[in-house]
């Protein structure tokens, strides 16, 4: 029974991967500020960690045999003032440290470090016939300079002789928070909410597919380097709302726009995340031999939402 030590672990990820690791065998330390007062499994451990003062407990170390590396703050939860972008990048970028660091001081078994970025890297889309690959430069914007060097940060793995996996994620569809969240909220009252001209493309993966790629990276030596982390199909933002509205509402919805200028009013800076375009090819992890299970989000939304015109 292999240990995995989880940094974000009572993240949206970070809960879905503990819940299928535990009942796959595998041991979980998950890192975190503080020790919850209840724990929640019998192979389920809880470490400490201070990311400001750049202090881990060495013992969650020399115990495990991975590291998946999940930890940051949330992008679009709050208001991006000067601050906040600090802290976004600052969580990403210390916390990779403190584990590099970690590992190079004290005595360890890790086998390998598989690390989230995130698809942010990428930017908005230049050309219609190109989706984005691995090899492709980061955006000079914030979220993809926080991506860069967030990735940076991590590459010292490599220097201590530890396979290193990046996996830049797309947008998580999950019913336990995350974007699907938001999209169910005015579907509640029968309302498609299309943000902008709604034909940005967004480039998915289903919480599920995820996970199990996160495993696969572990569980594959031949895995390294940097891969894409989202579904095959991409789609719309229209027909993601309006496929995920048929599916809870059946035909009783009415699809409404929101305007952009009303979502960059309300949002400011993050409504470029909501309105941008990024199409993101997944061919290279497909091509290391993973398969997804929800390769369209048909069949993906089918899976969150229970079954079609299913009245929530």
């Amino acid at each position: 029974m292999e240990t995995i030590l989880i940094t974000g672990g009572t993240g949206l990820v970070g809960r879905a991967l503990t819940g299928i690791l535990a009942l796959q065998g595998y041991r979980v330390i998950i890192v975190s500020r503080k020790i919850p007062v209840l724990l929640p499994g019998p192979n389920i451990q809880y470490a400490v960690w201070d990311i400001k003062n750049q202090m881990f407990d060495k013992h969650a170390i020399e115990k495990c045999d991975y590291i998946v590396h999940l930890a940051g703050a949330p992008v679009v939860d709050k208001k991006w003032t000067n601050a906040y972008m600090d802290e976004i990048v600052n969580s990403r970028v210390n916390s990779s440290k403190l584990i590099v660091q970690s590992l190079s001081r004290h005595a360890h078994k890790v086998k390998a470090v598989i690390s989230a970025s995130a698809i942010g890297y990428y930017g908005k889309d230049k050309n219609r016939l190109h989706a984005f690959i691995e090899t492709d430069a980061a955006d000079t914007h914030f979220l993809g300079t926080t991506c860069r060097l967030w990735e940076e940060s991590i590459d010292p793995v490599e220097t201590l002789g530890i396979r290193l996996v990046k996996l830049r994620v797309g947008i998580v569809l999950s019913n336990d928070g995350g974007a699907l969240t938001e999209f169910k909220k005015p579907i509640r009252f029968g309302i498609a909410a299309v943000l902008g001209s709604g034909k940005q493309v967004i480039s998915w993966i289903h919480i599920t597919d995820l996970c199990r790629m996160i495993i696969y990276a572990i569980e594959n030596k031949n895995i390294s380097g940097t891969y894409n982390a989202t579904a095959p199909a991409p789609v719309t933002n229209k027909k993601l709302t309006l496929e995920l509205a048929g599916n809870i509402k059946g035909k009783n919805y009415i699809p409404v726009h929101i305007p952009s200028f009303l979502l960059k009013t309300v949002l400011g800076q993050r409504s470029i995340e909501v309105l941008k375009s990024t199409t993101v090819s997944c061919e290279k992890i497909k091509q290391a031999g993973f398969n997804f299970l929800y390769p369209e989000i048909e069949k993906g939304l089918l899976e969150l939402t229970g079954s079609t015109n299913q009245q929530k």
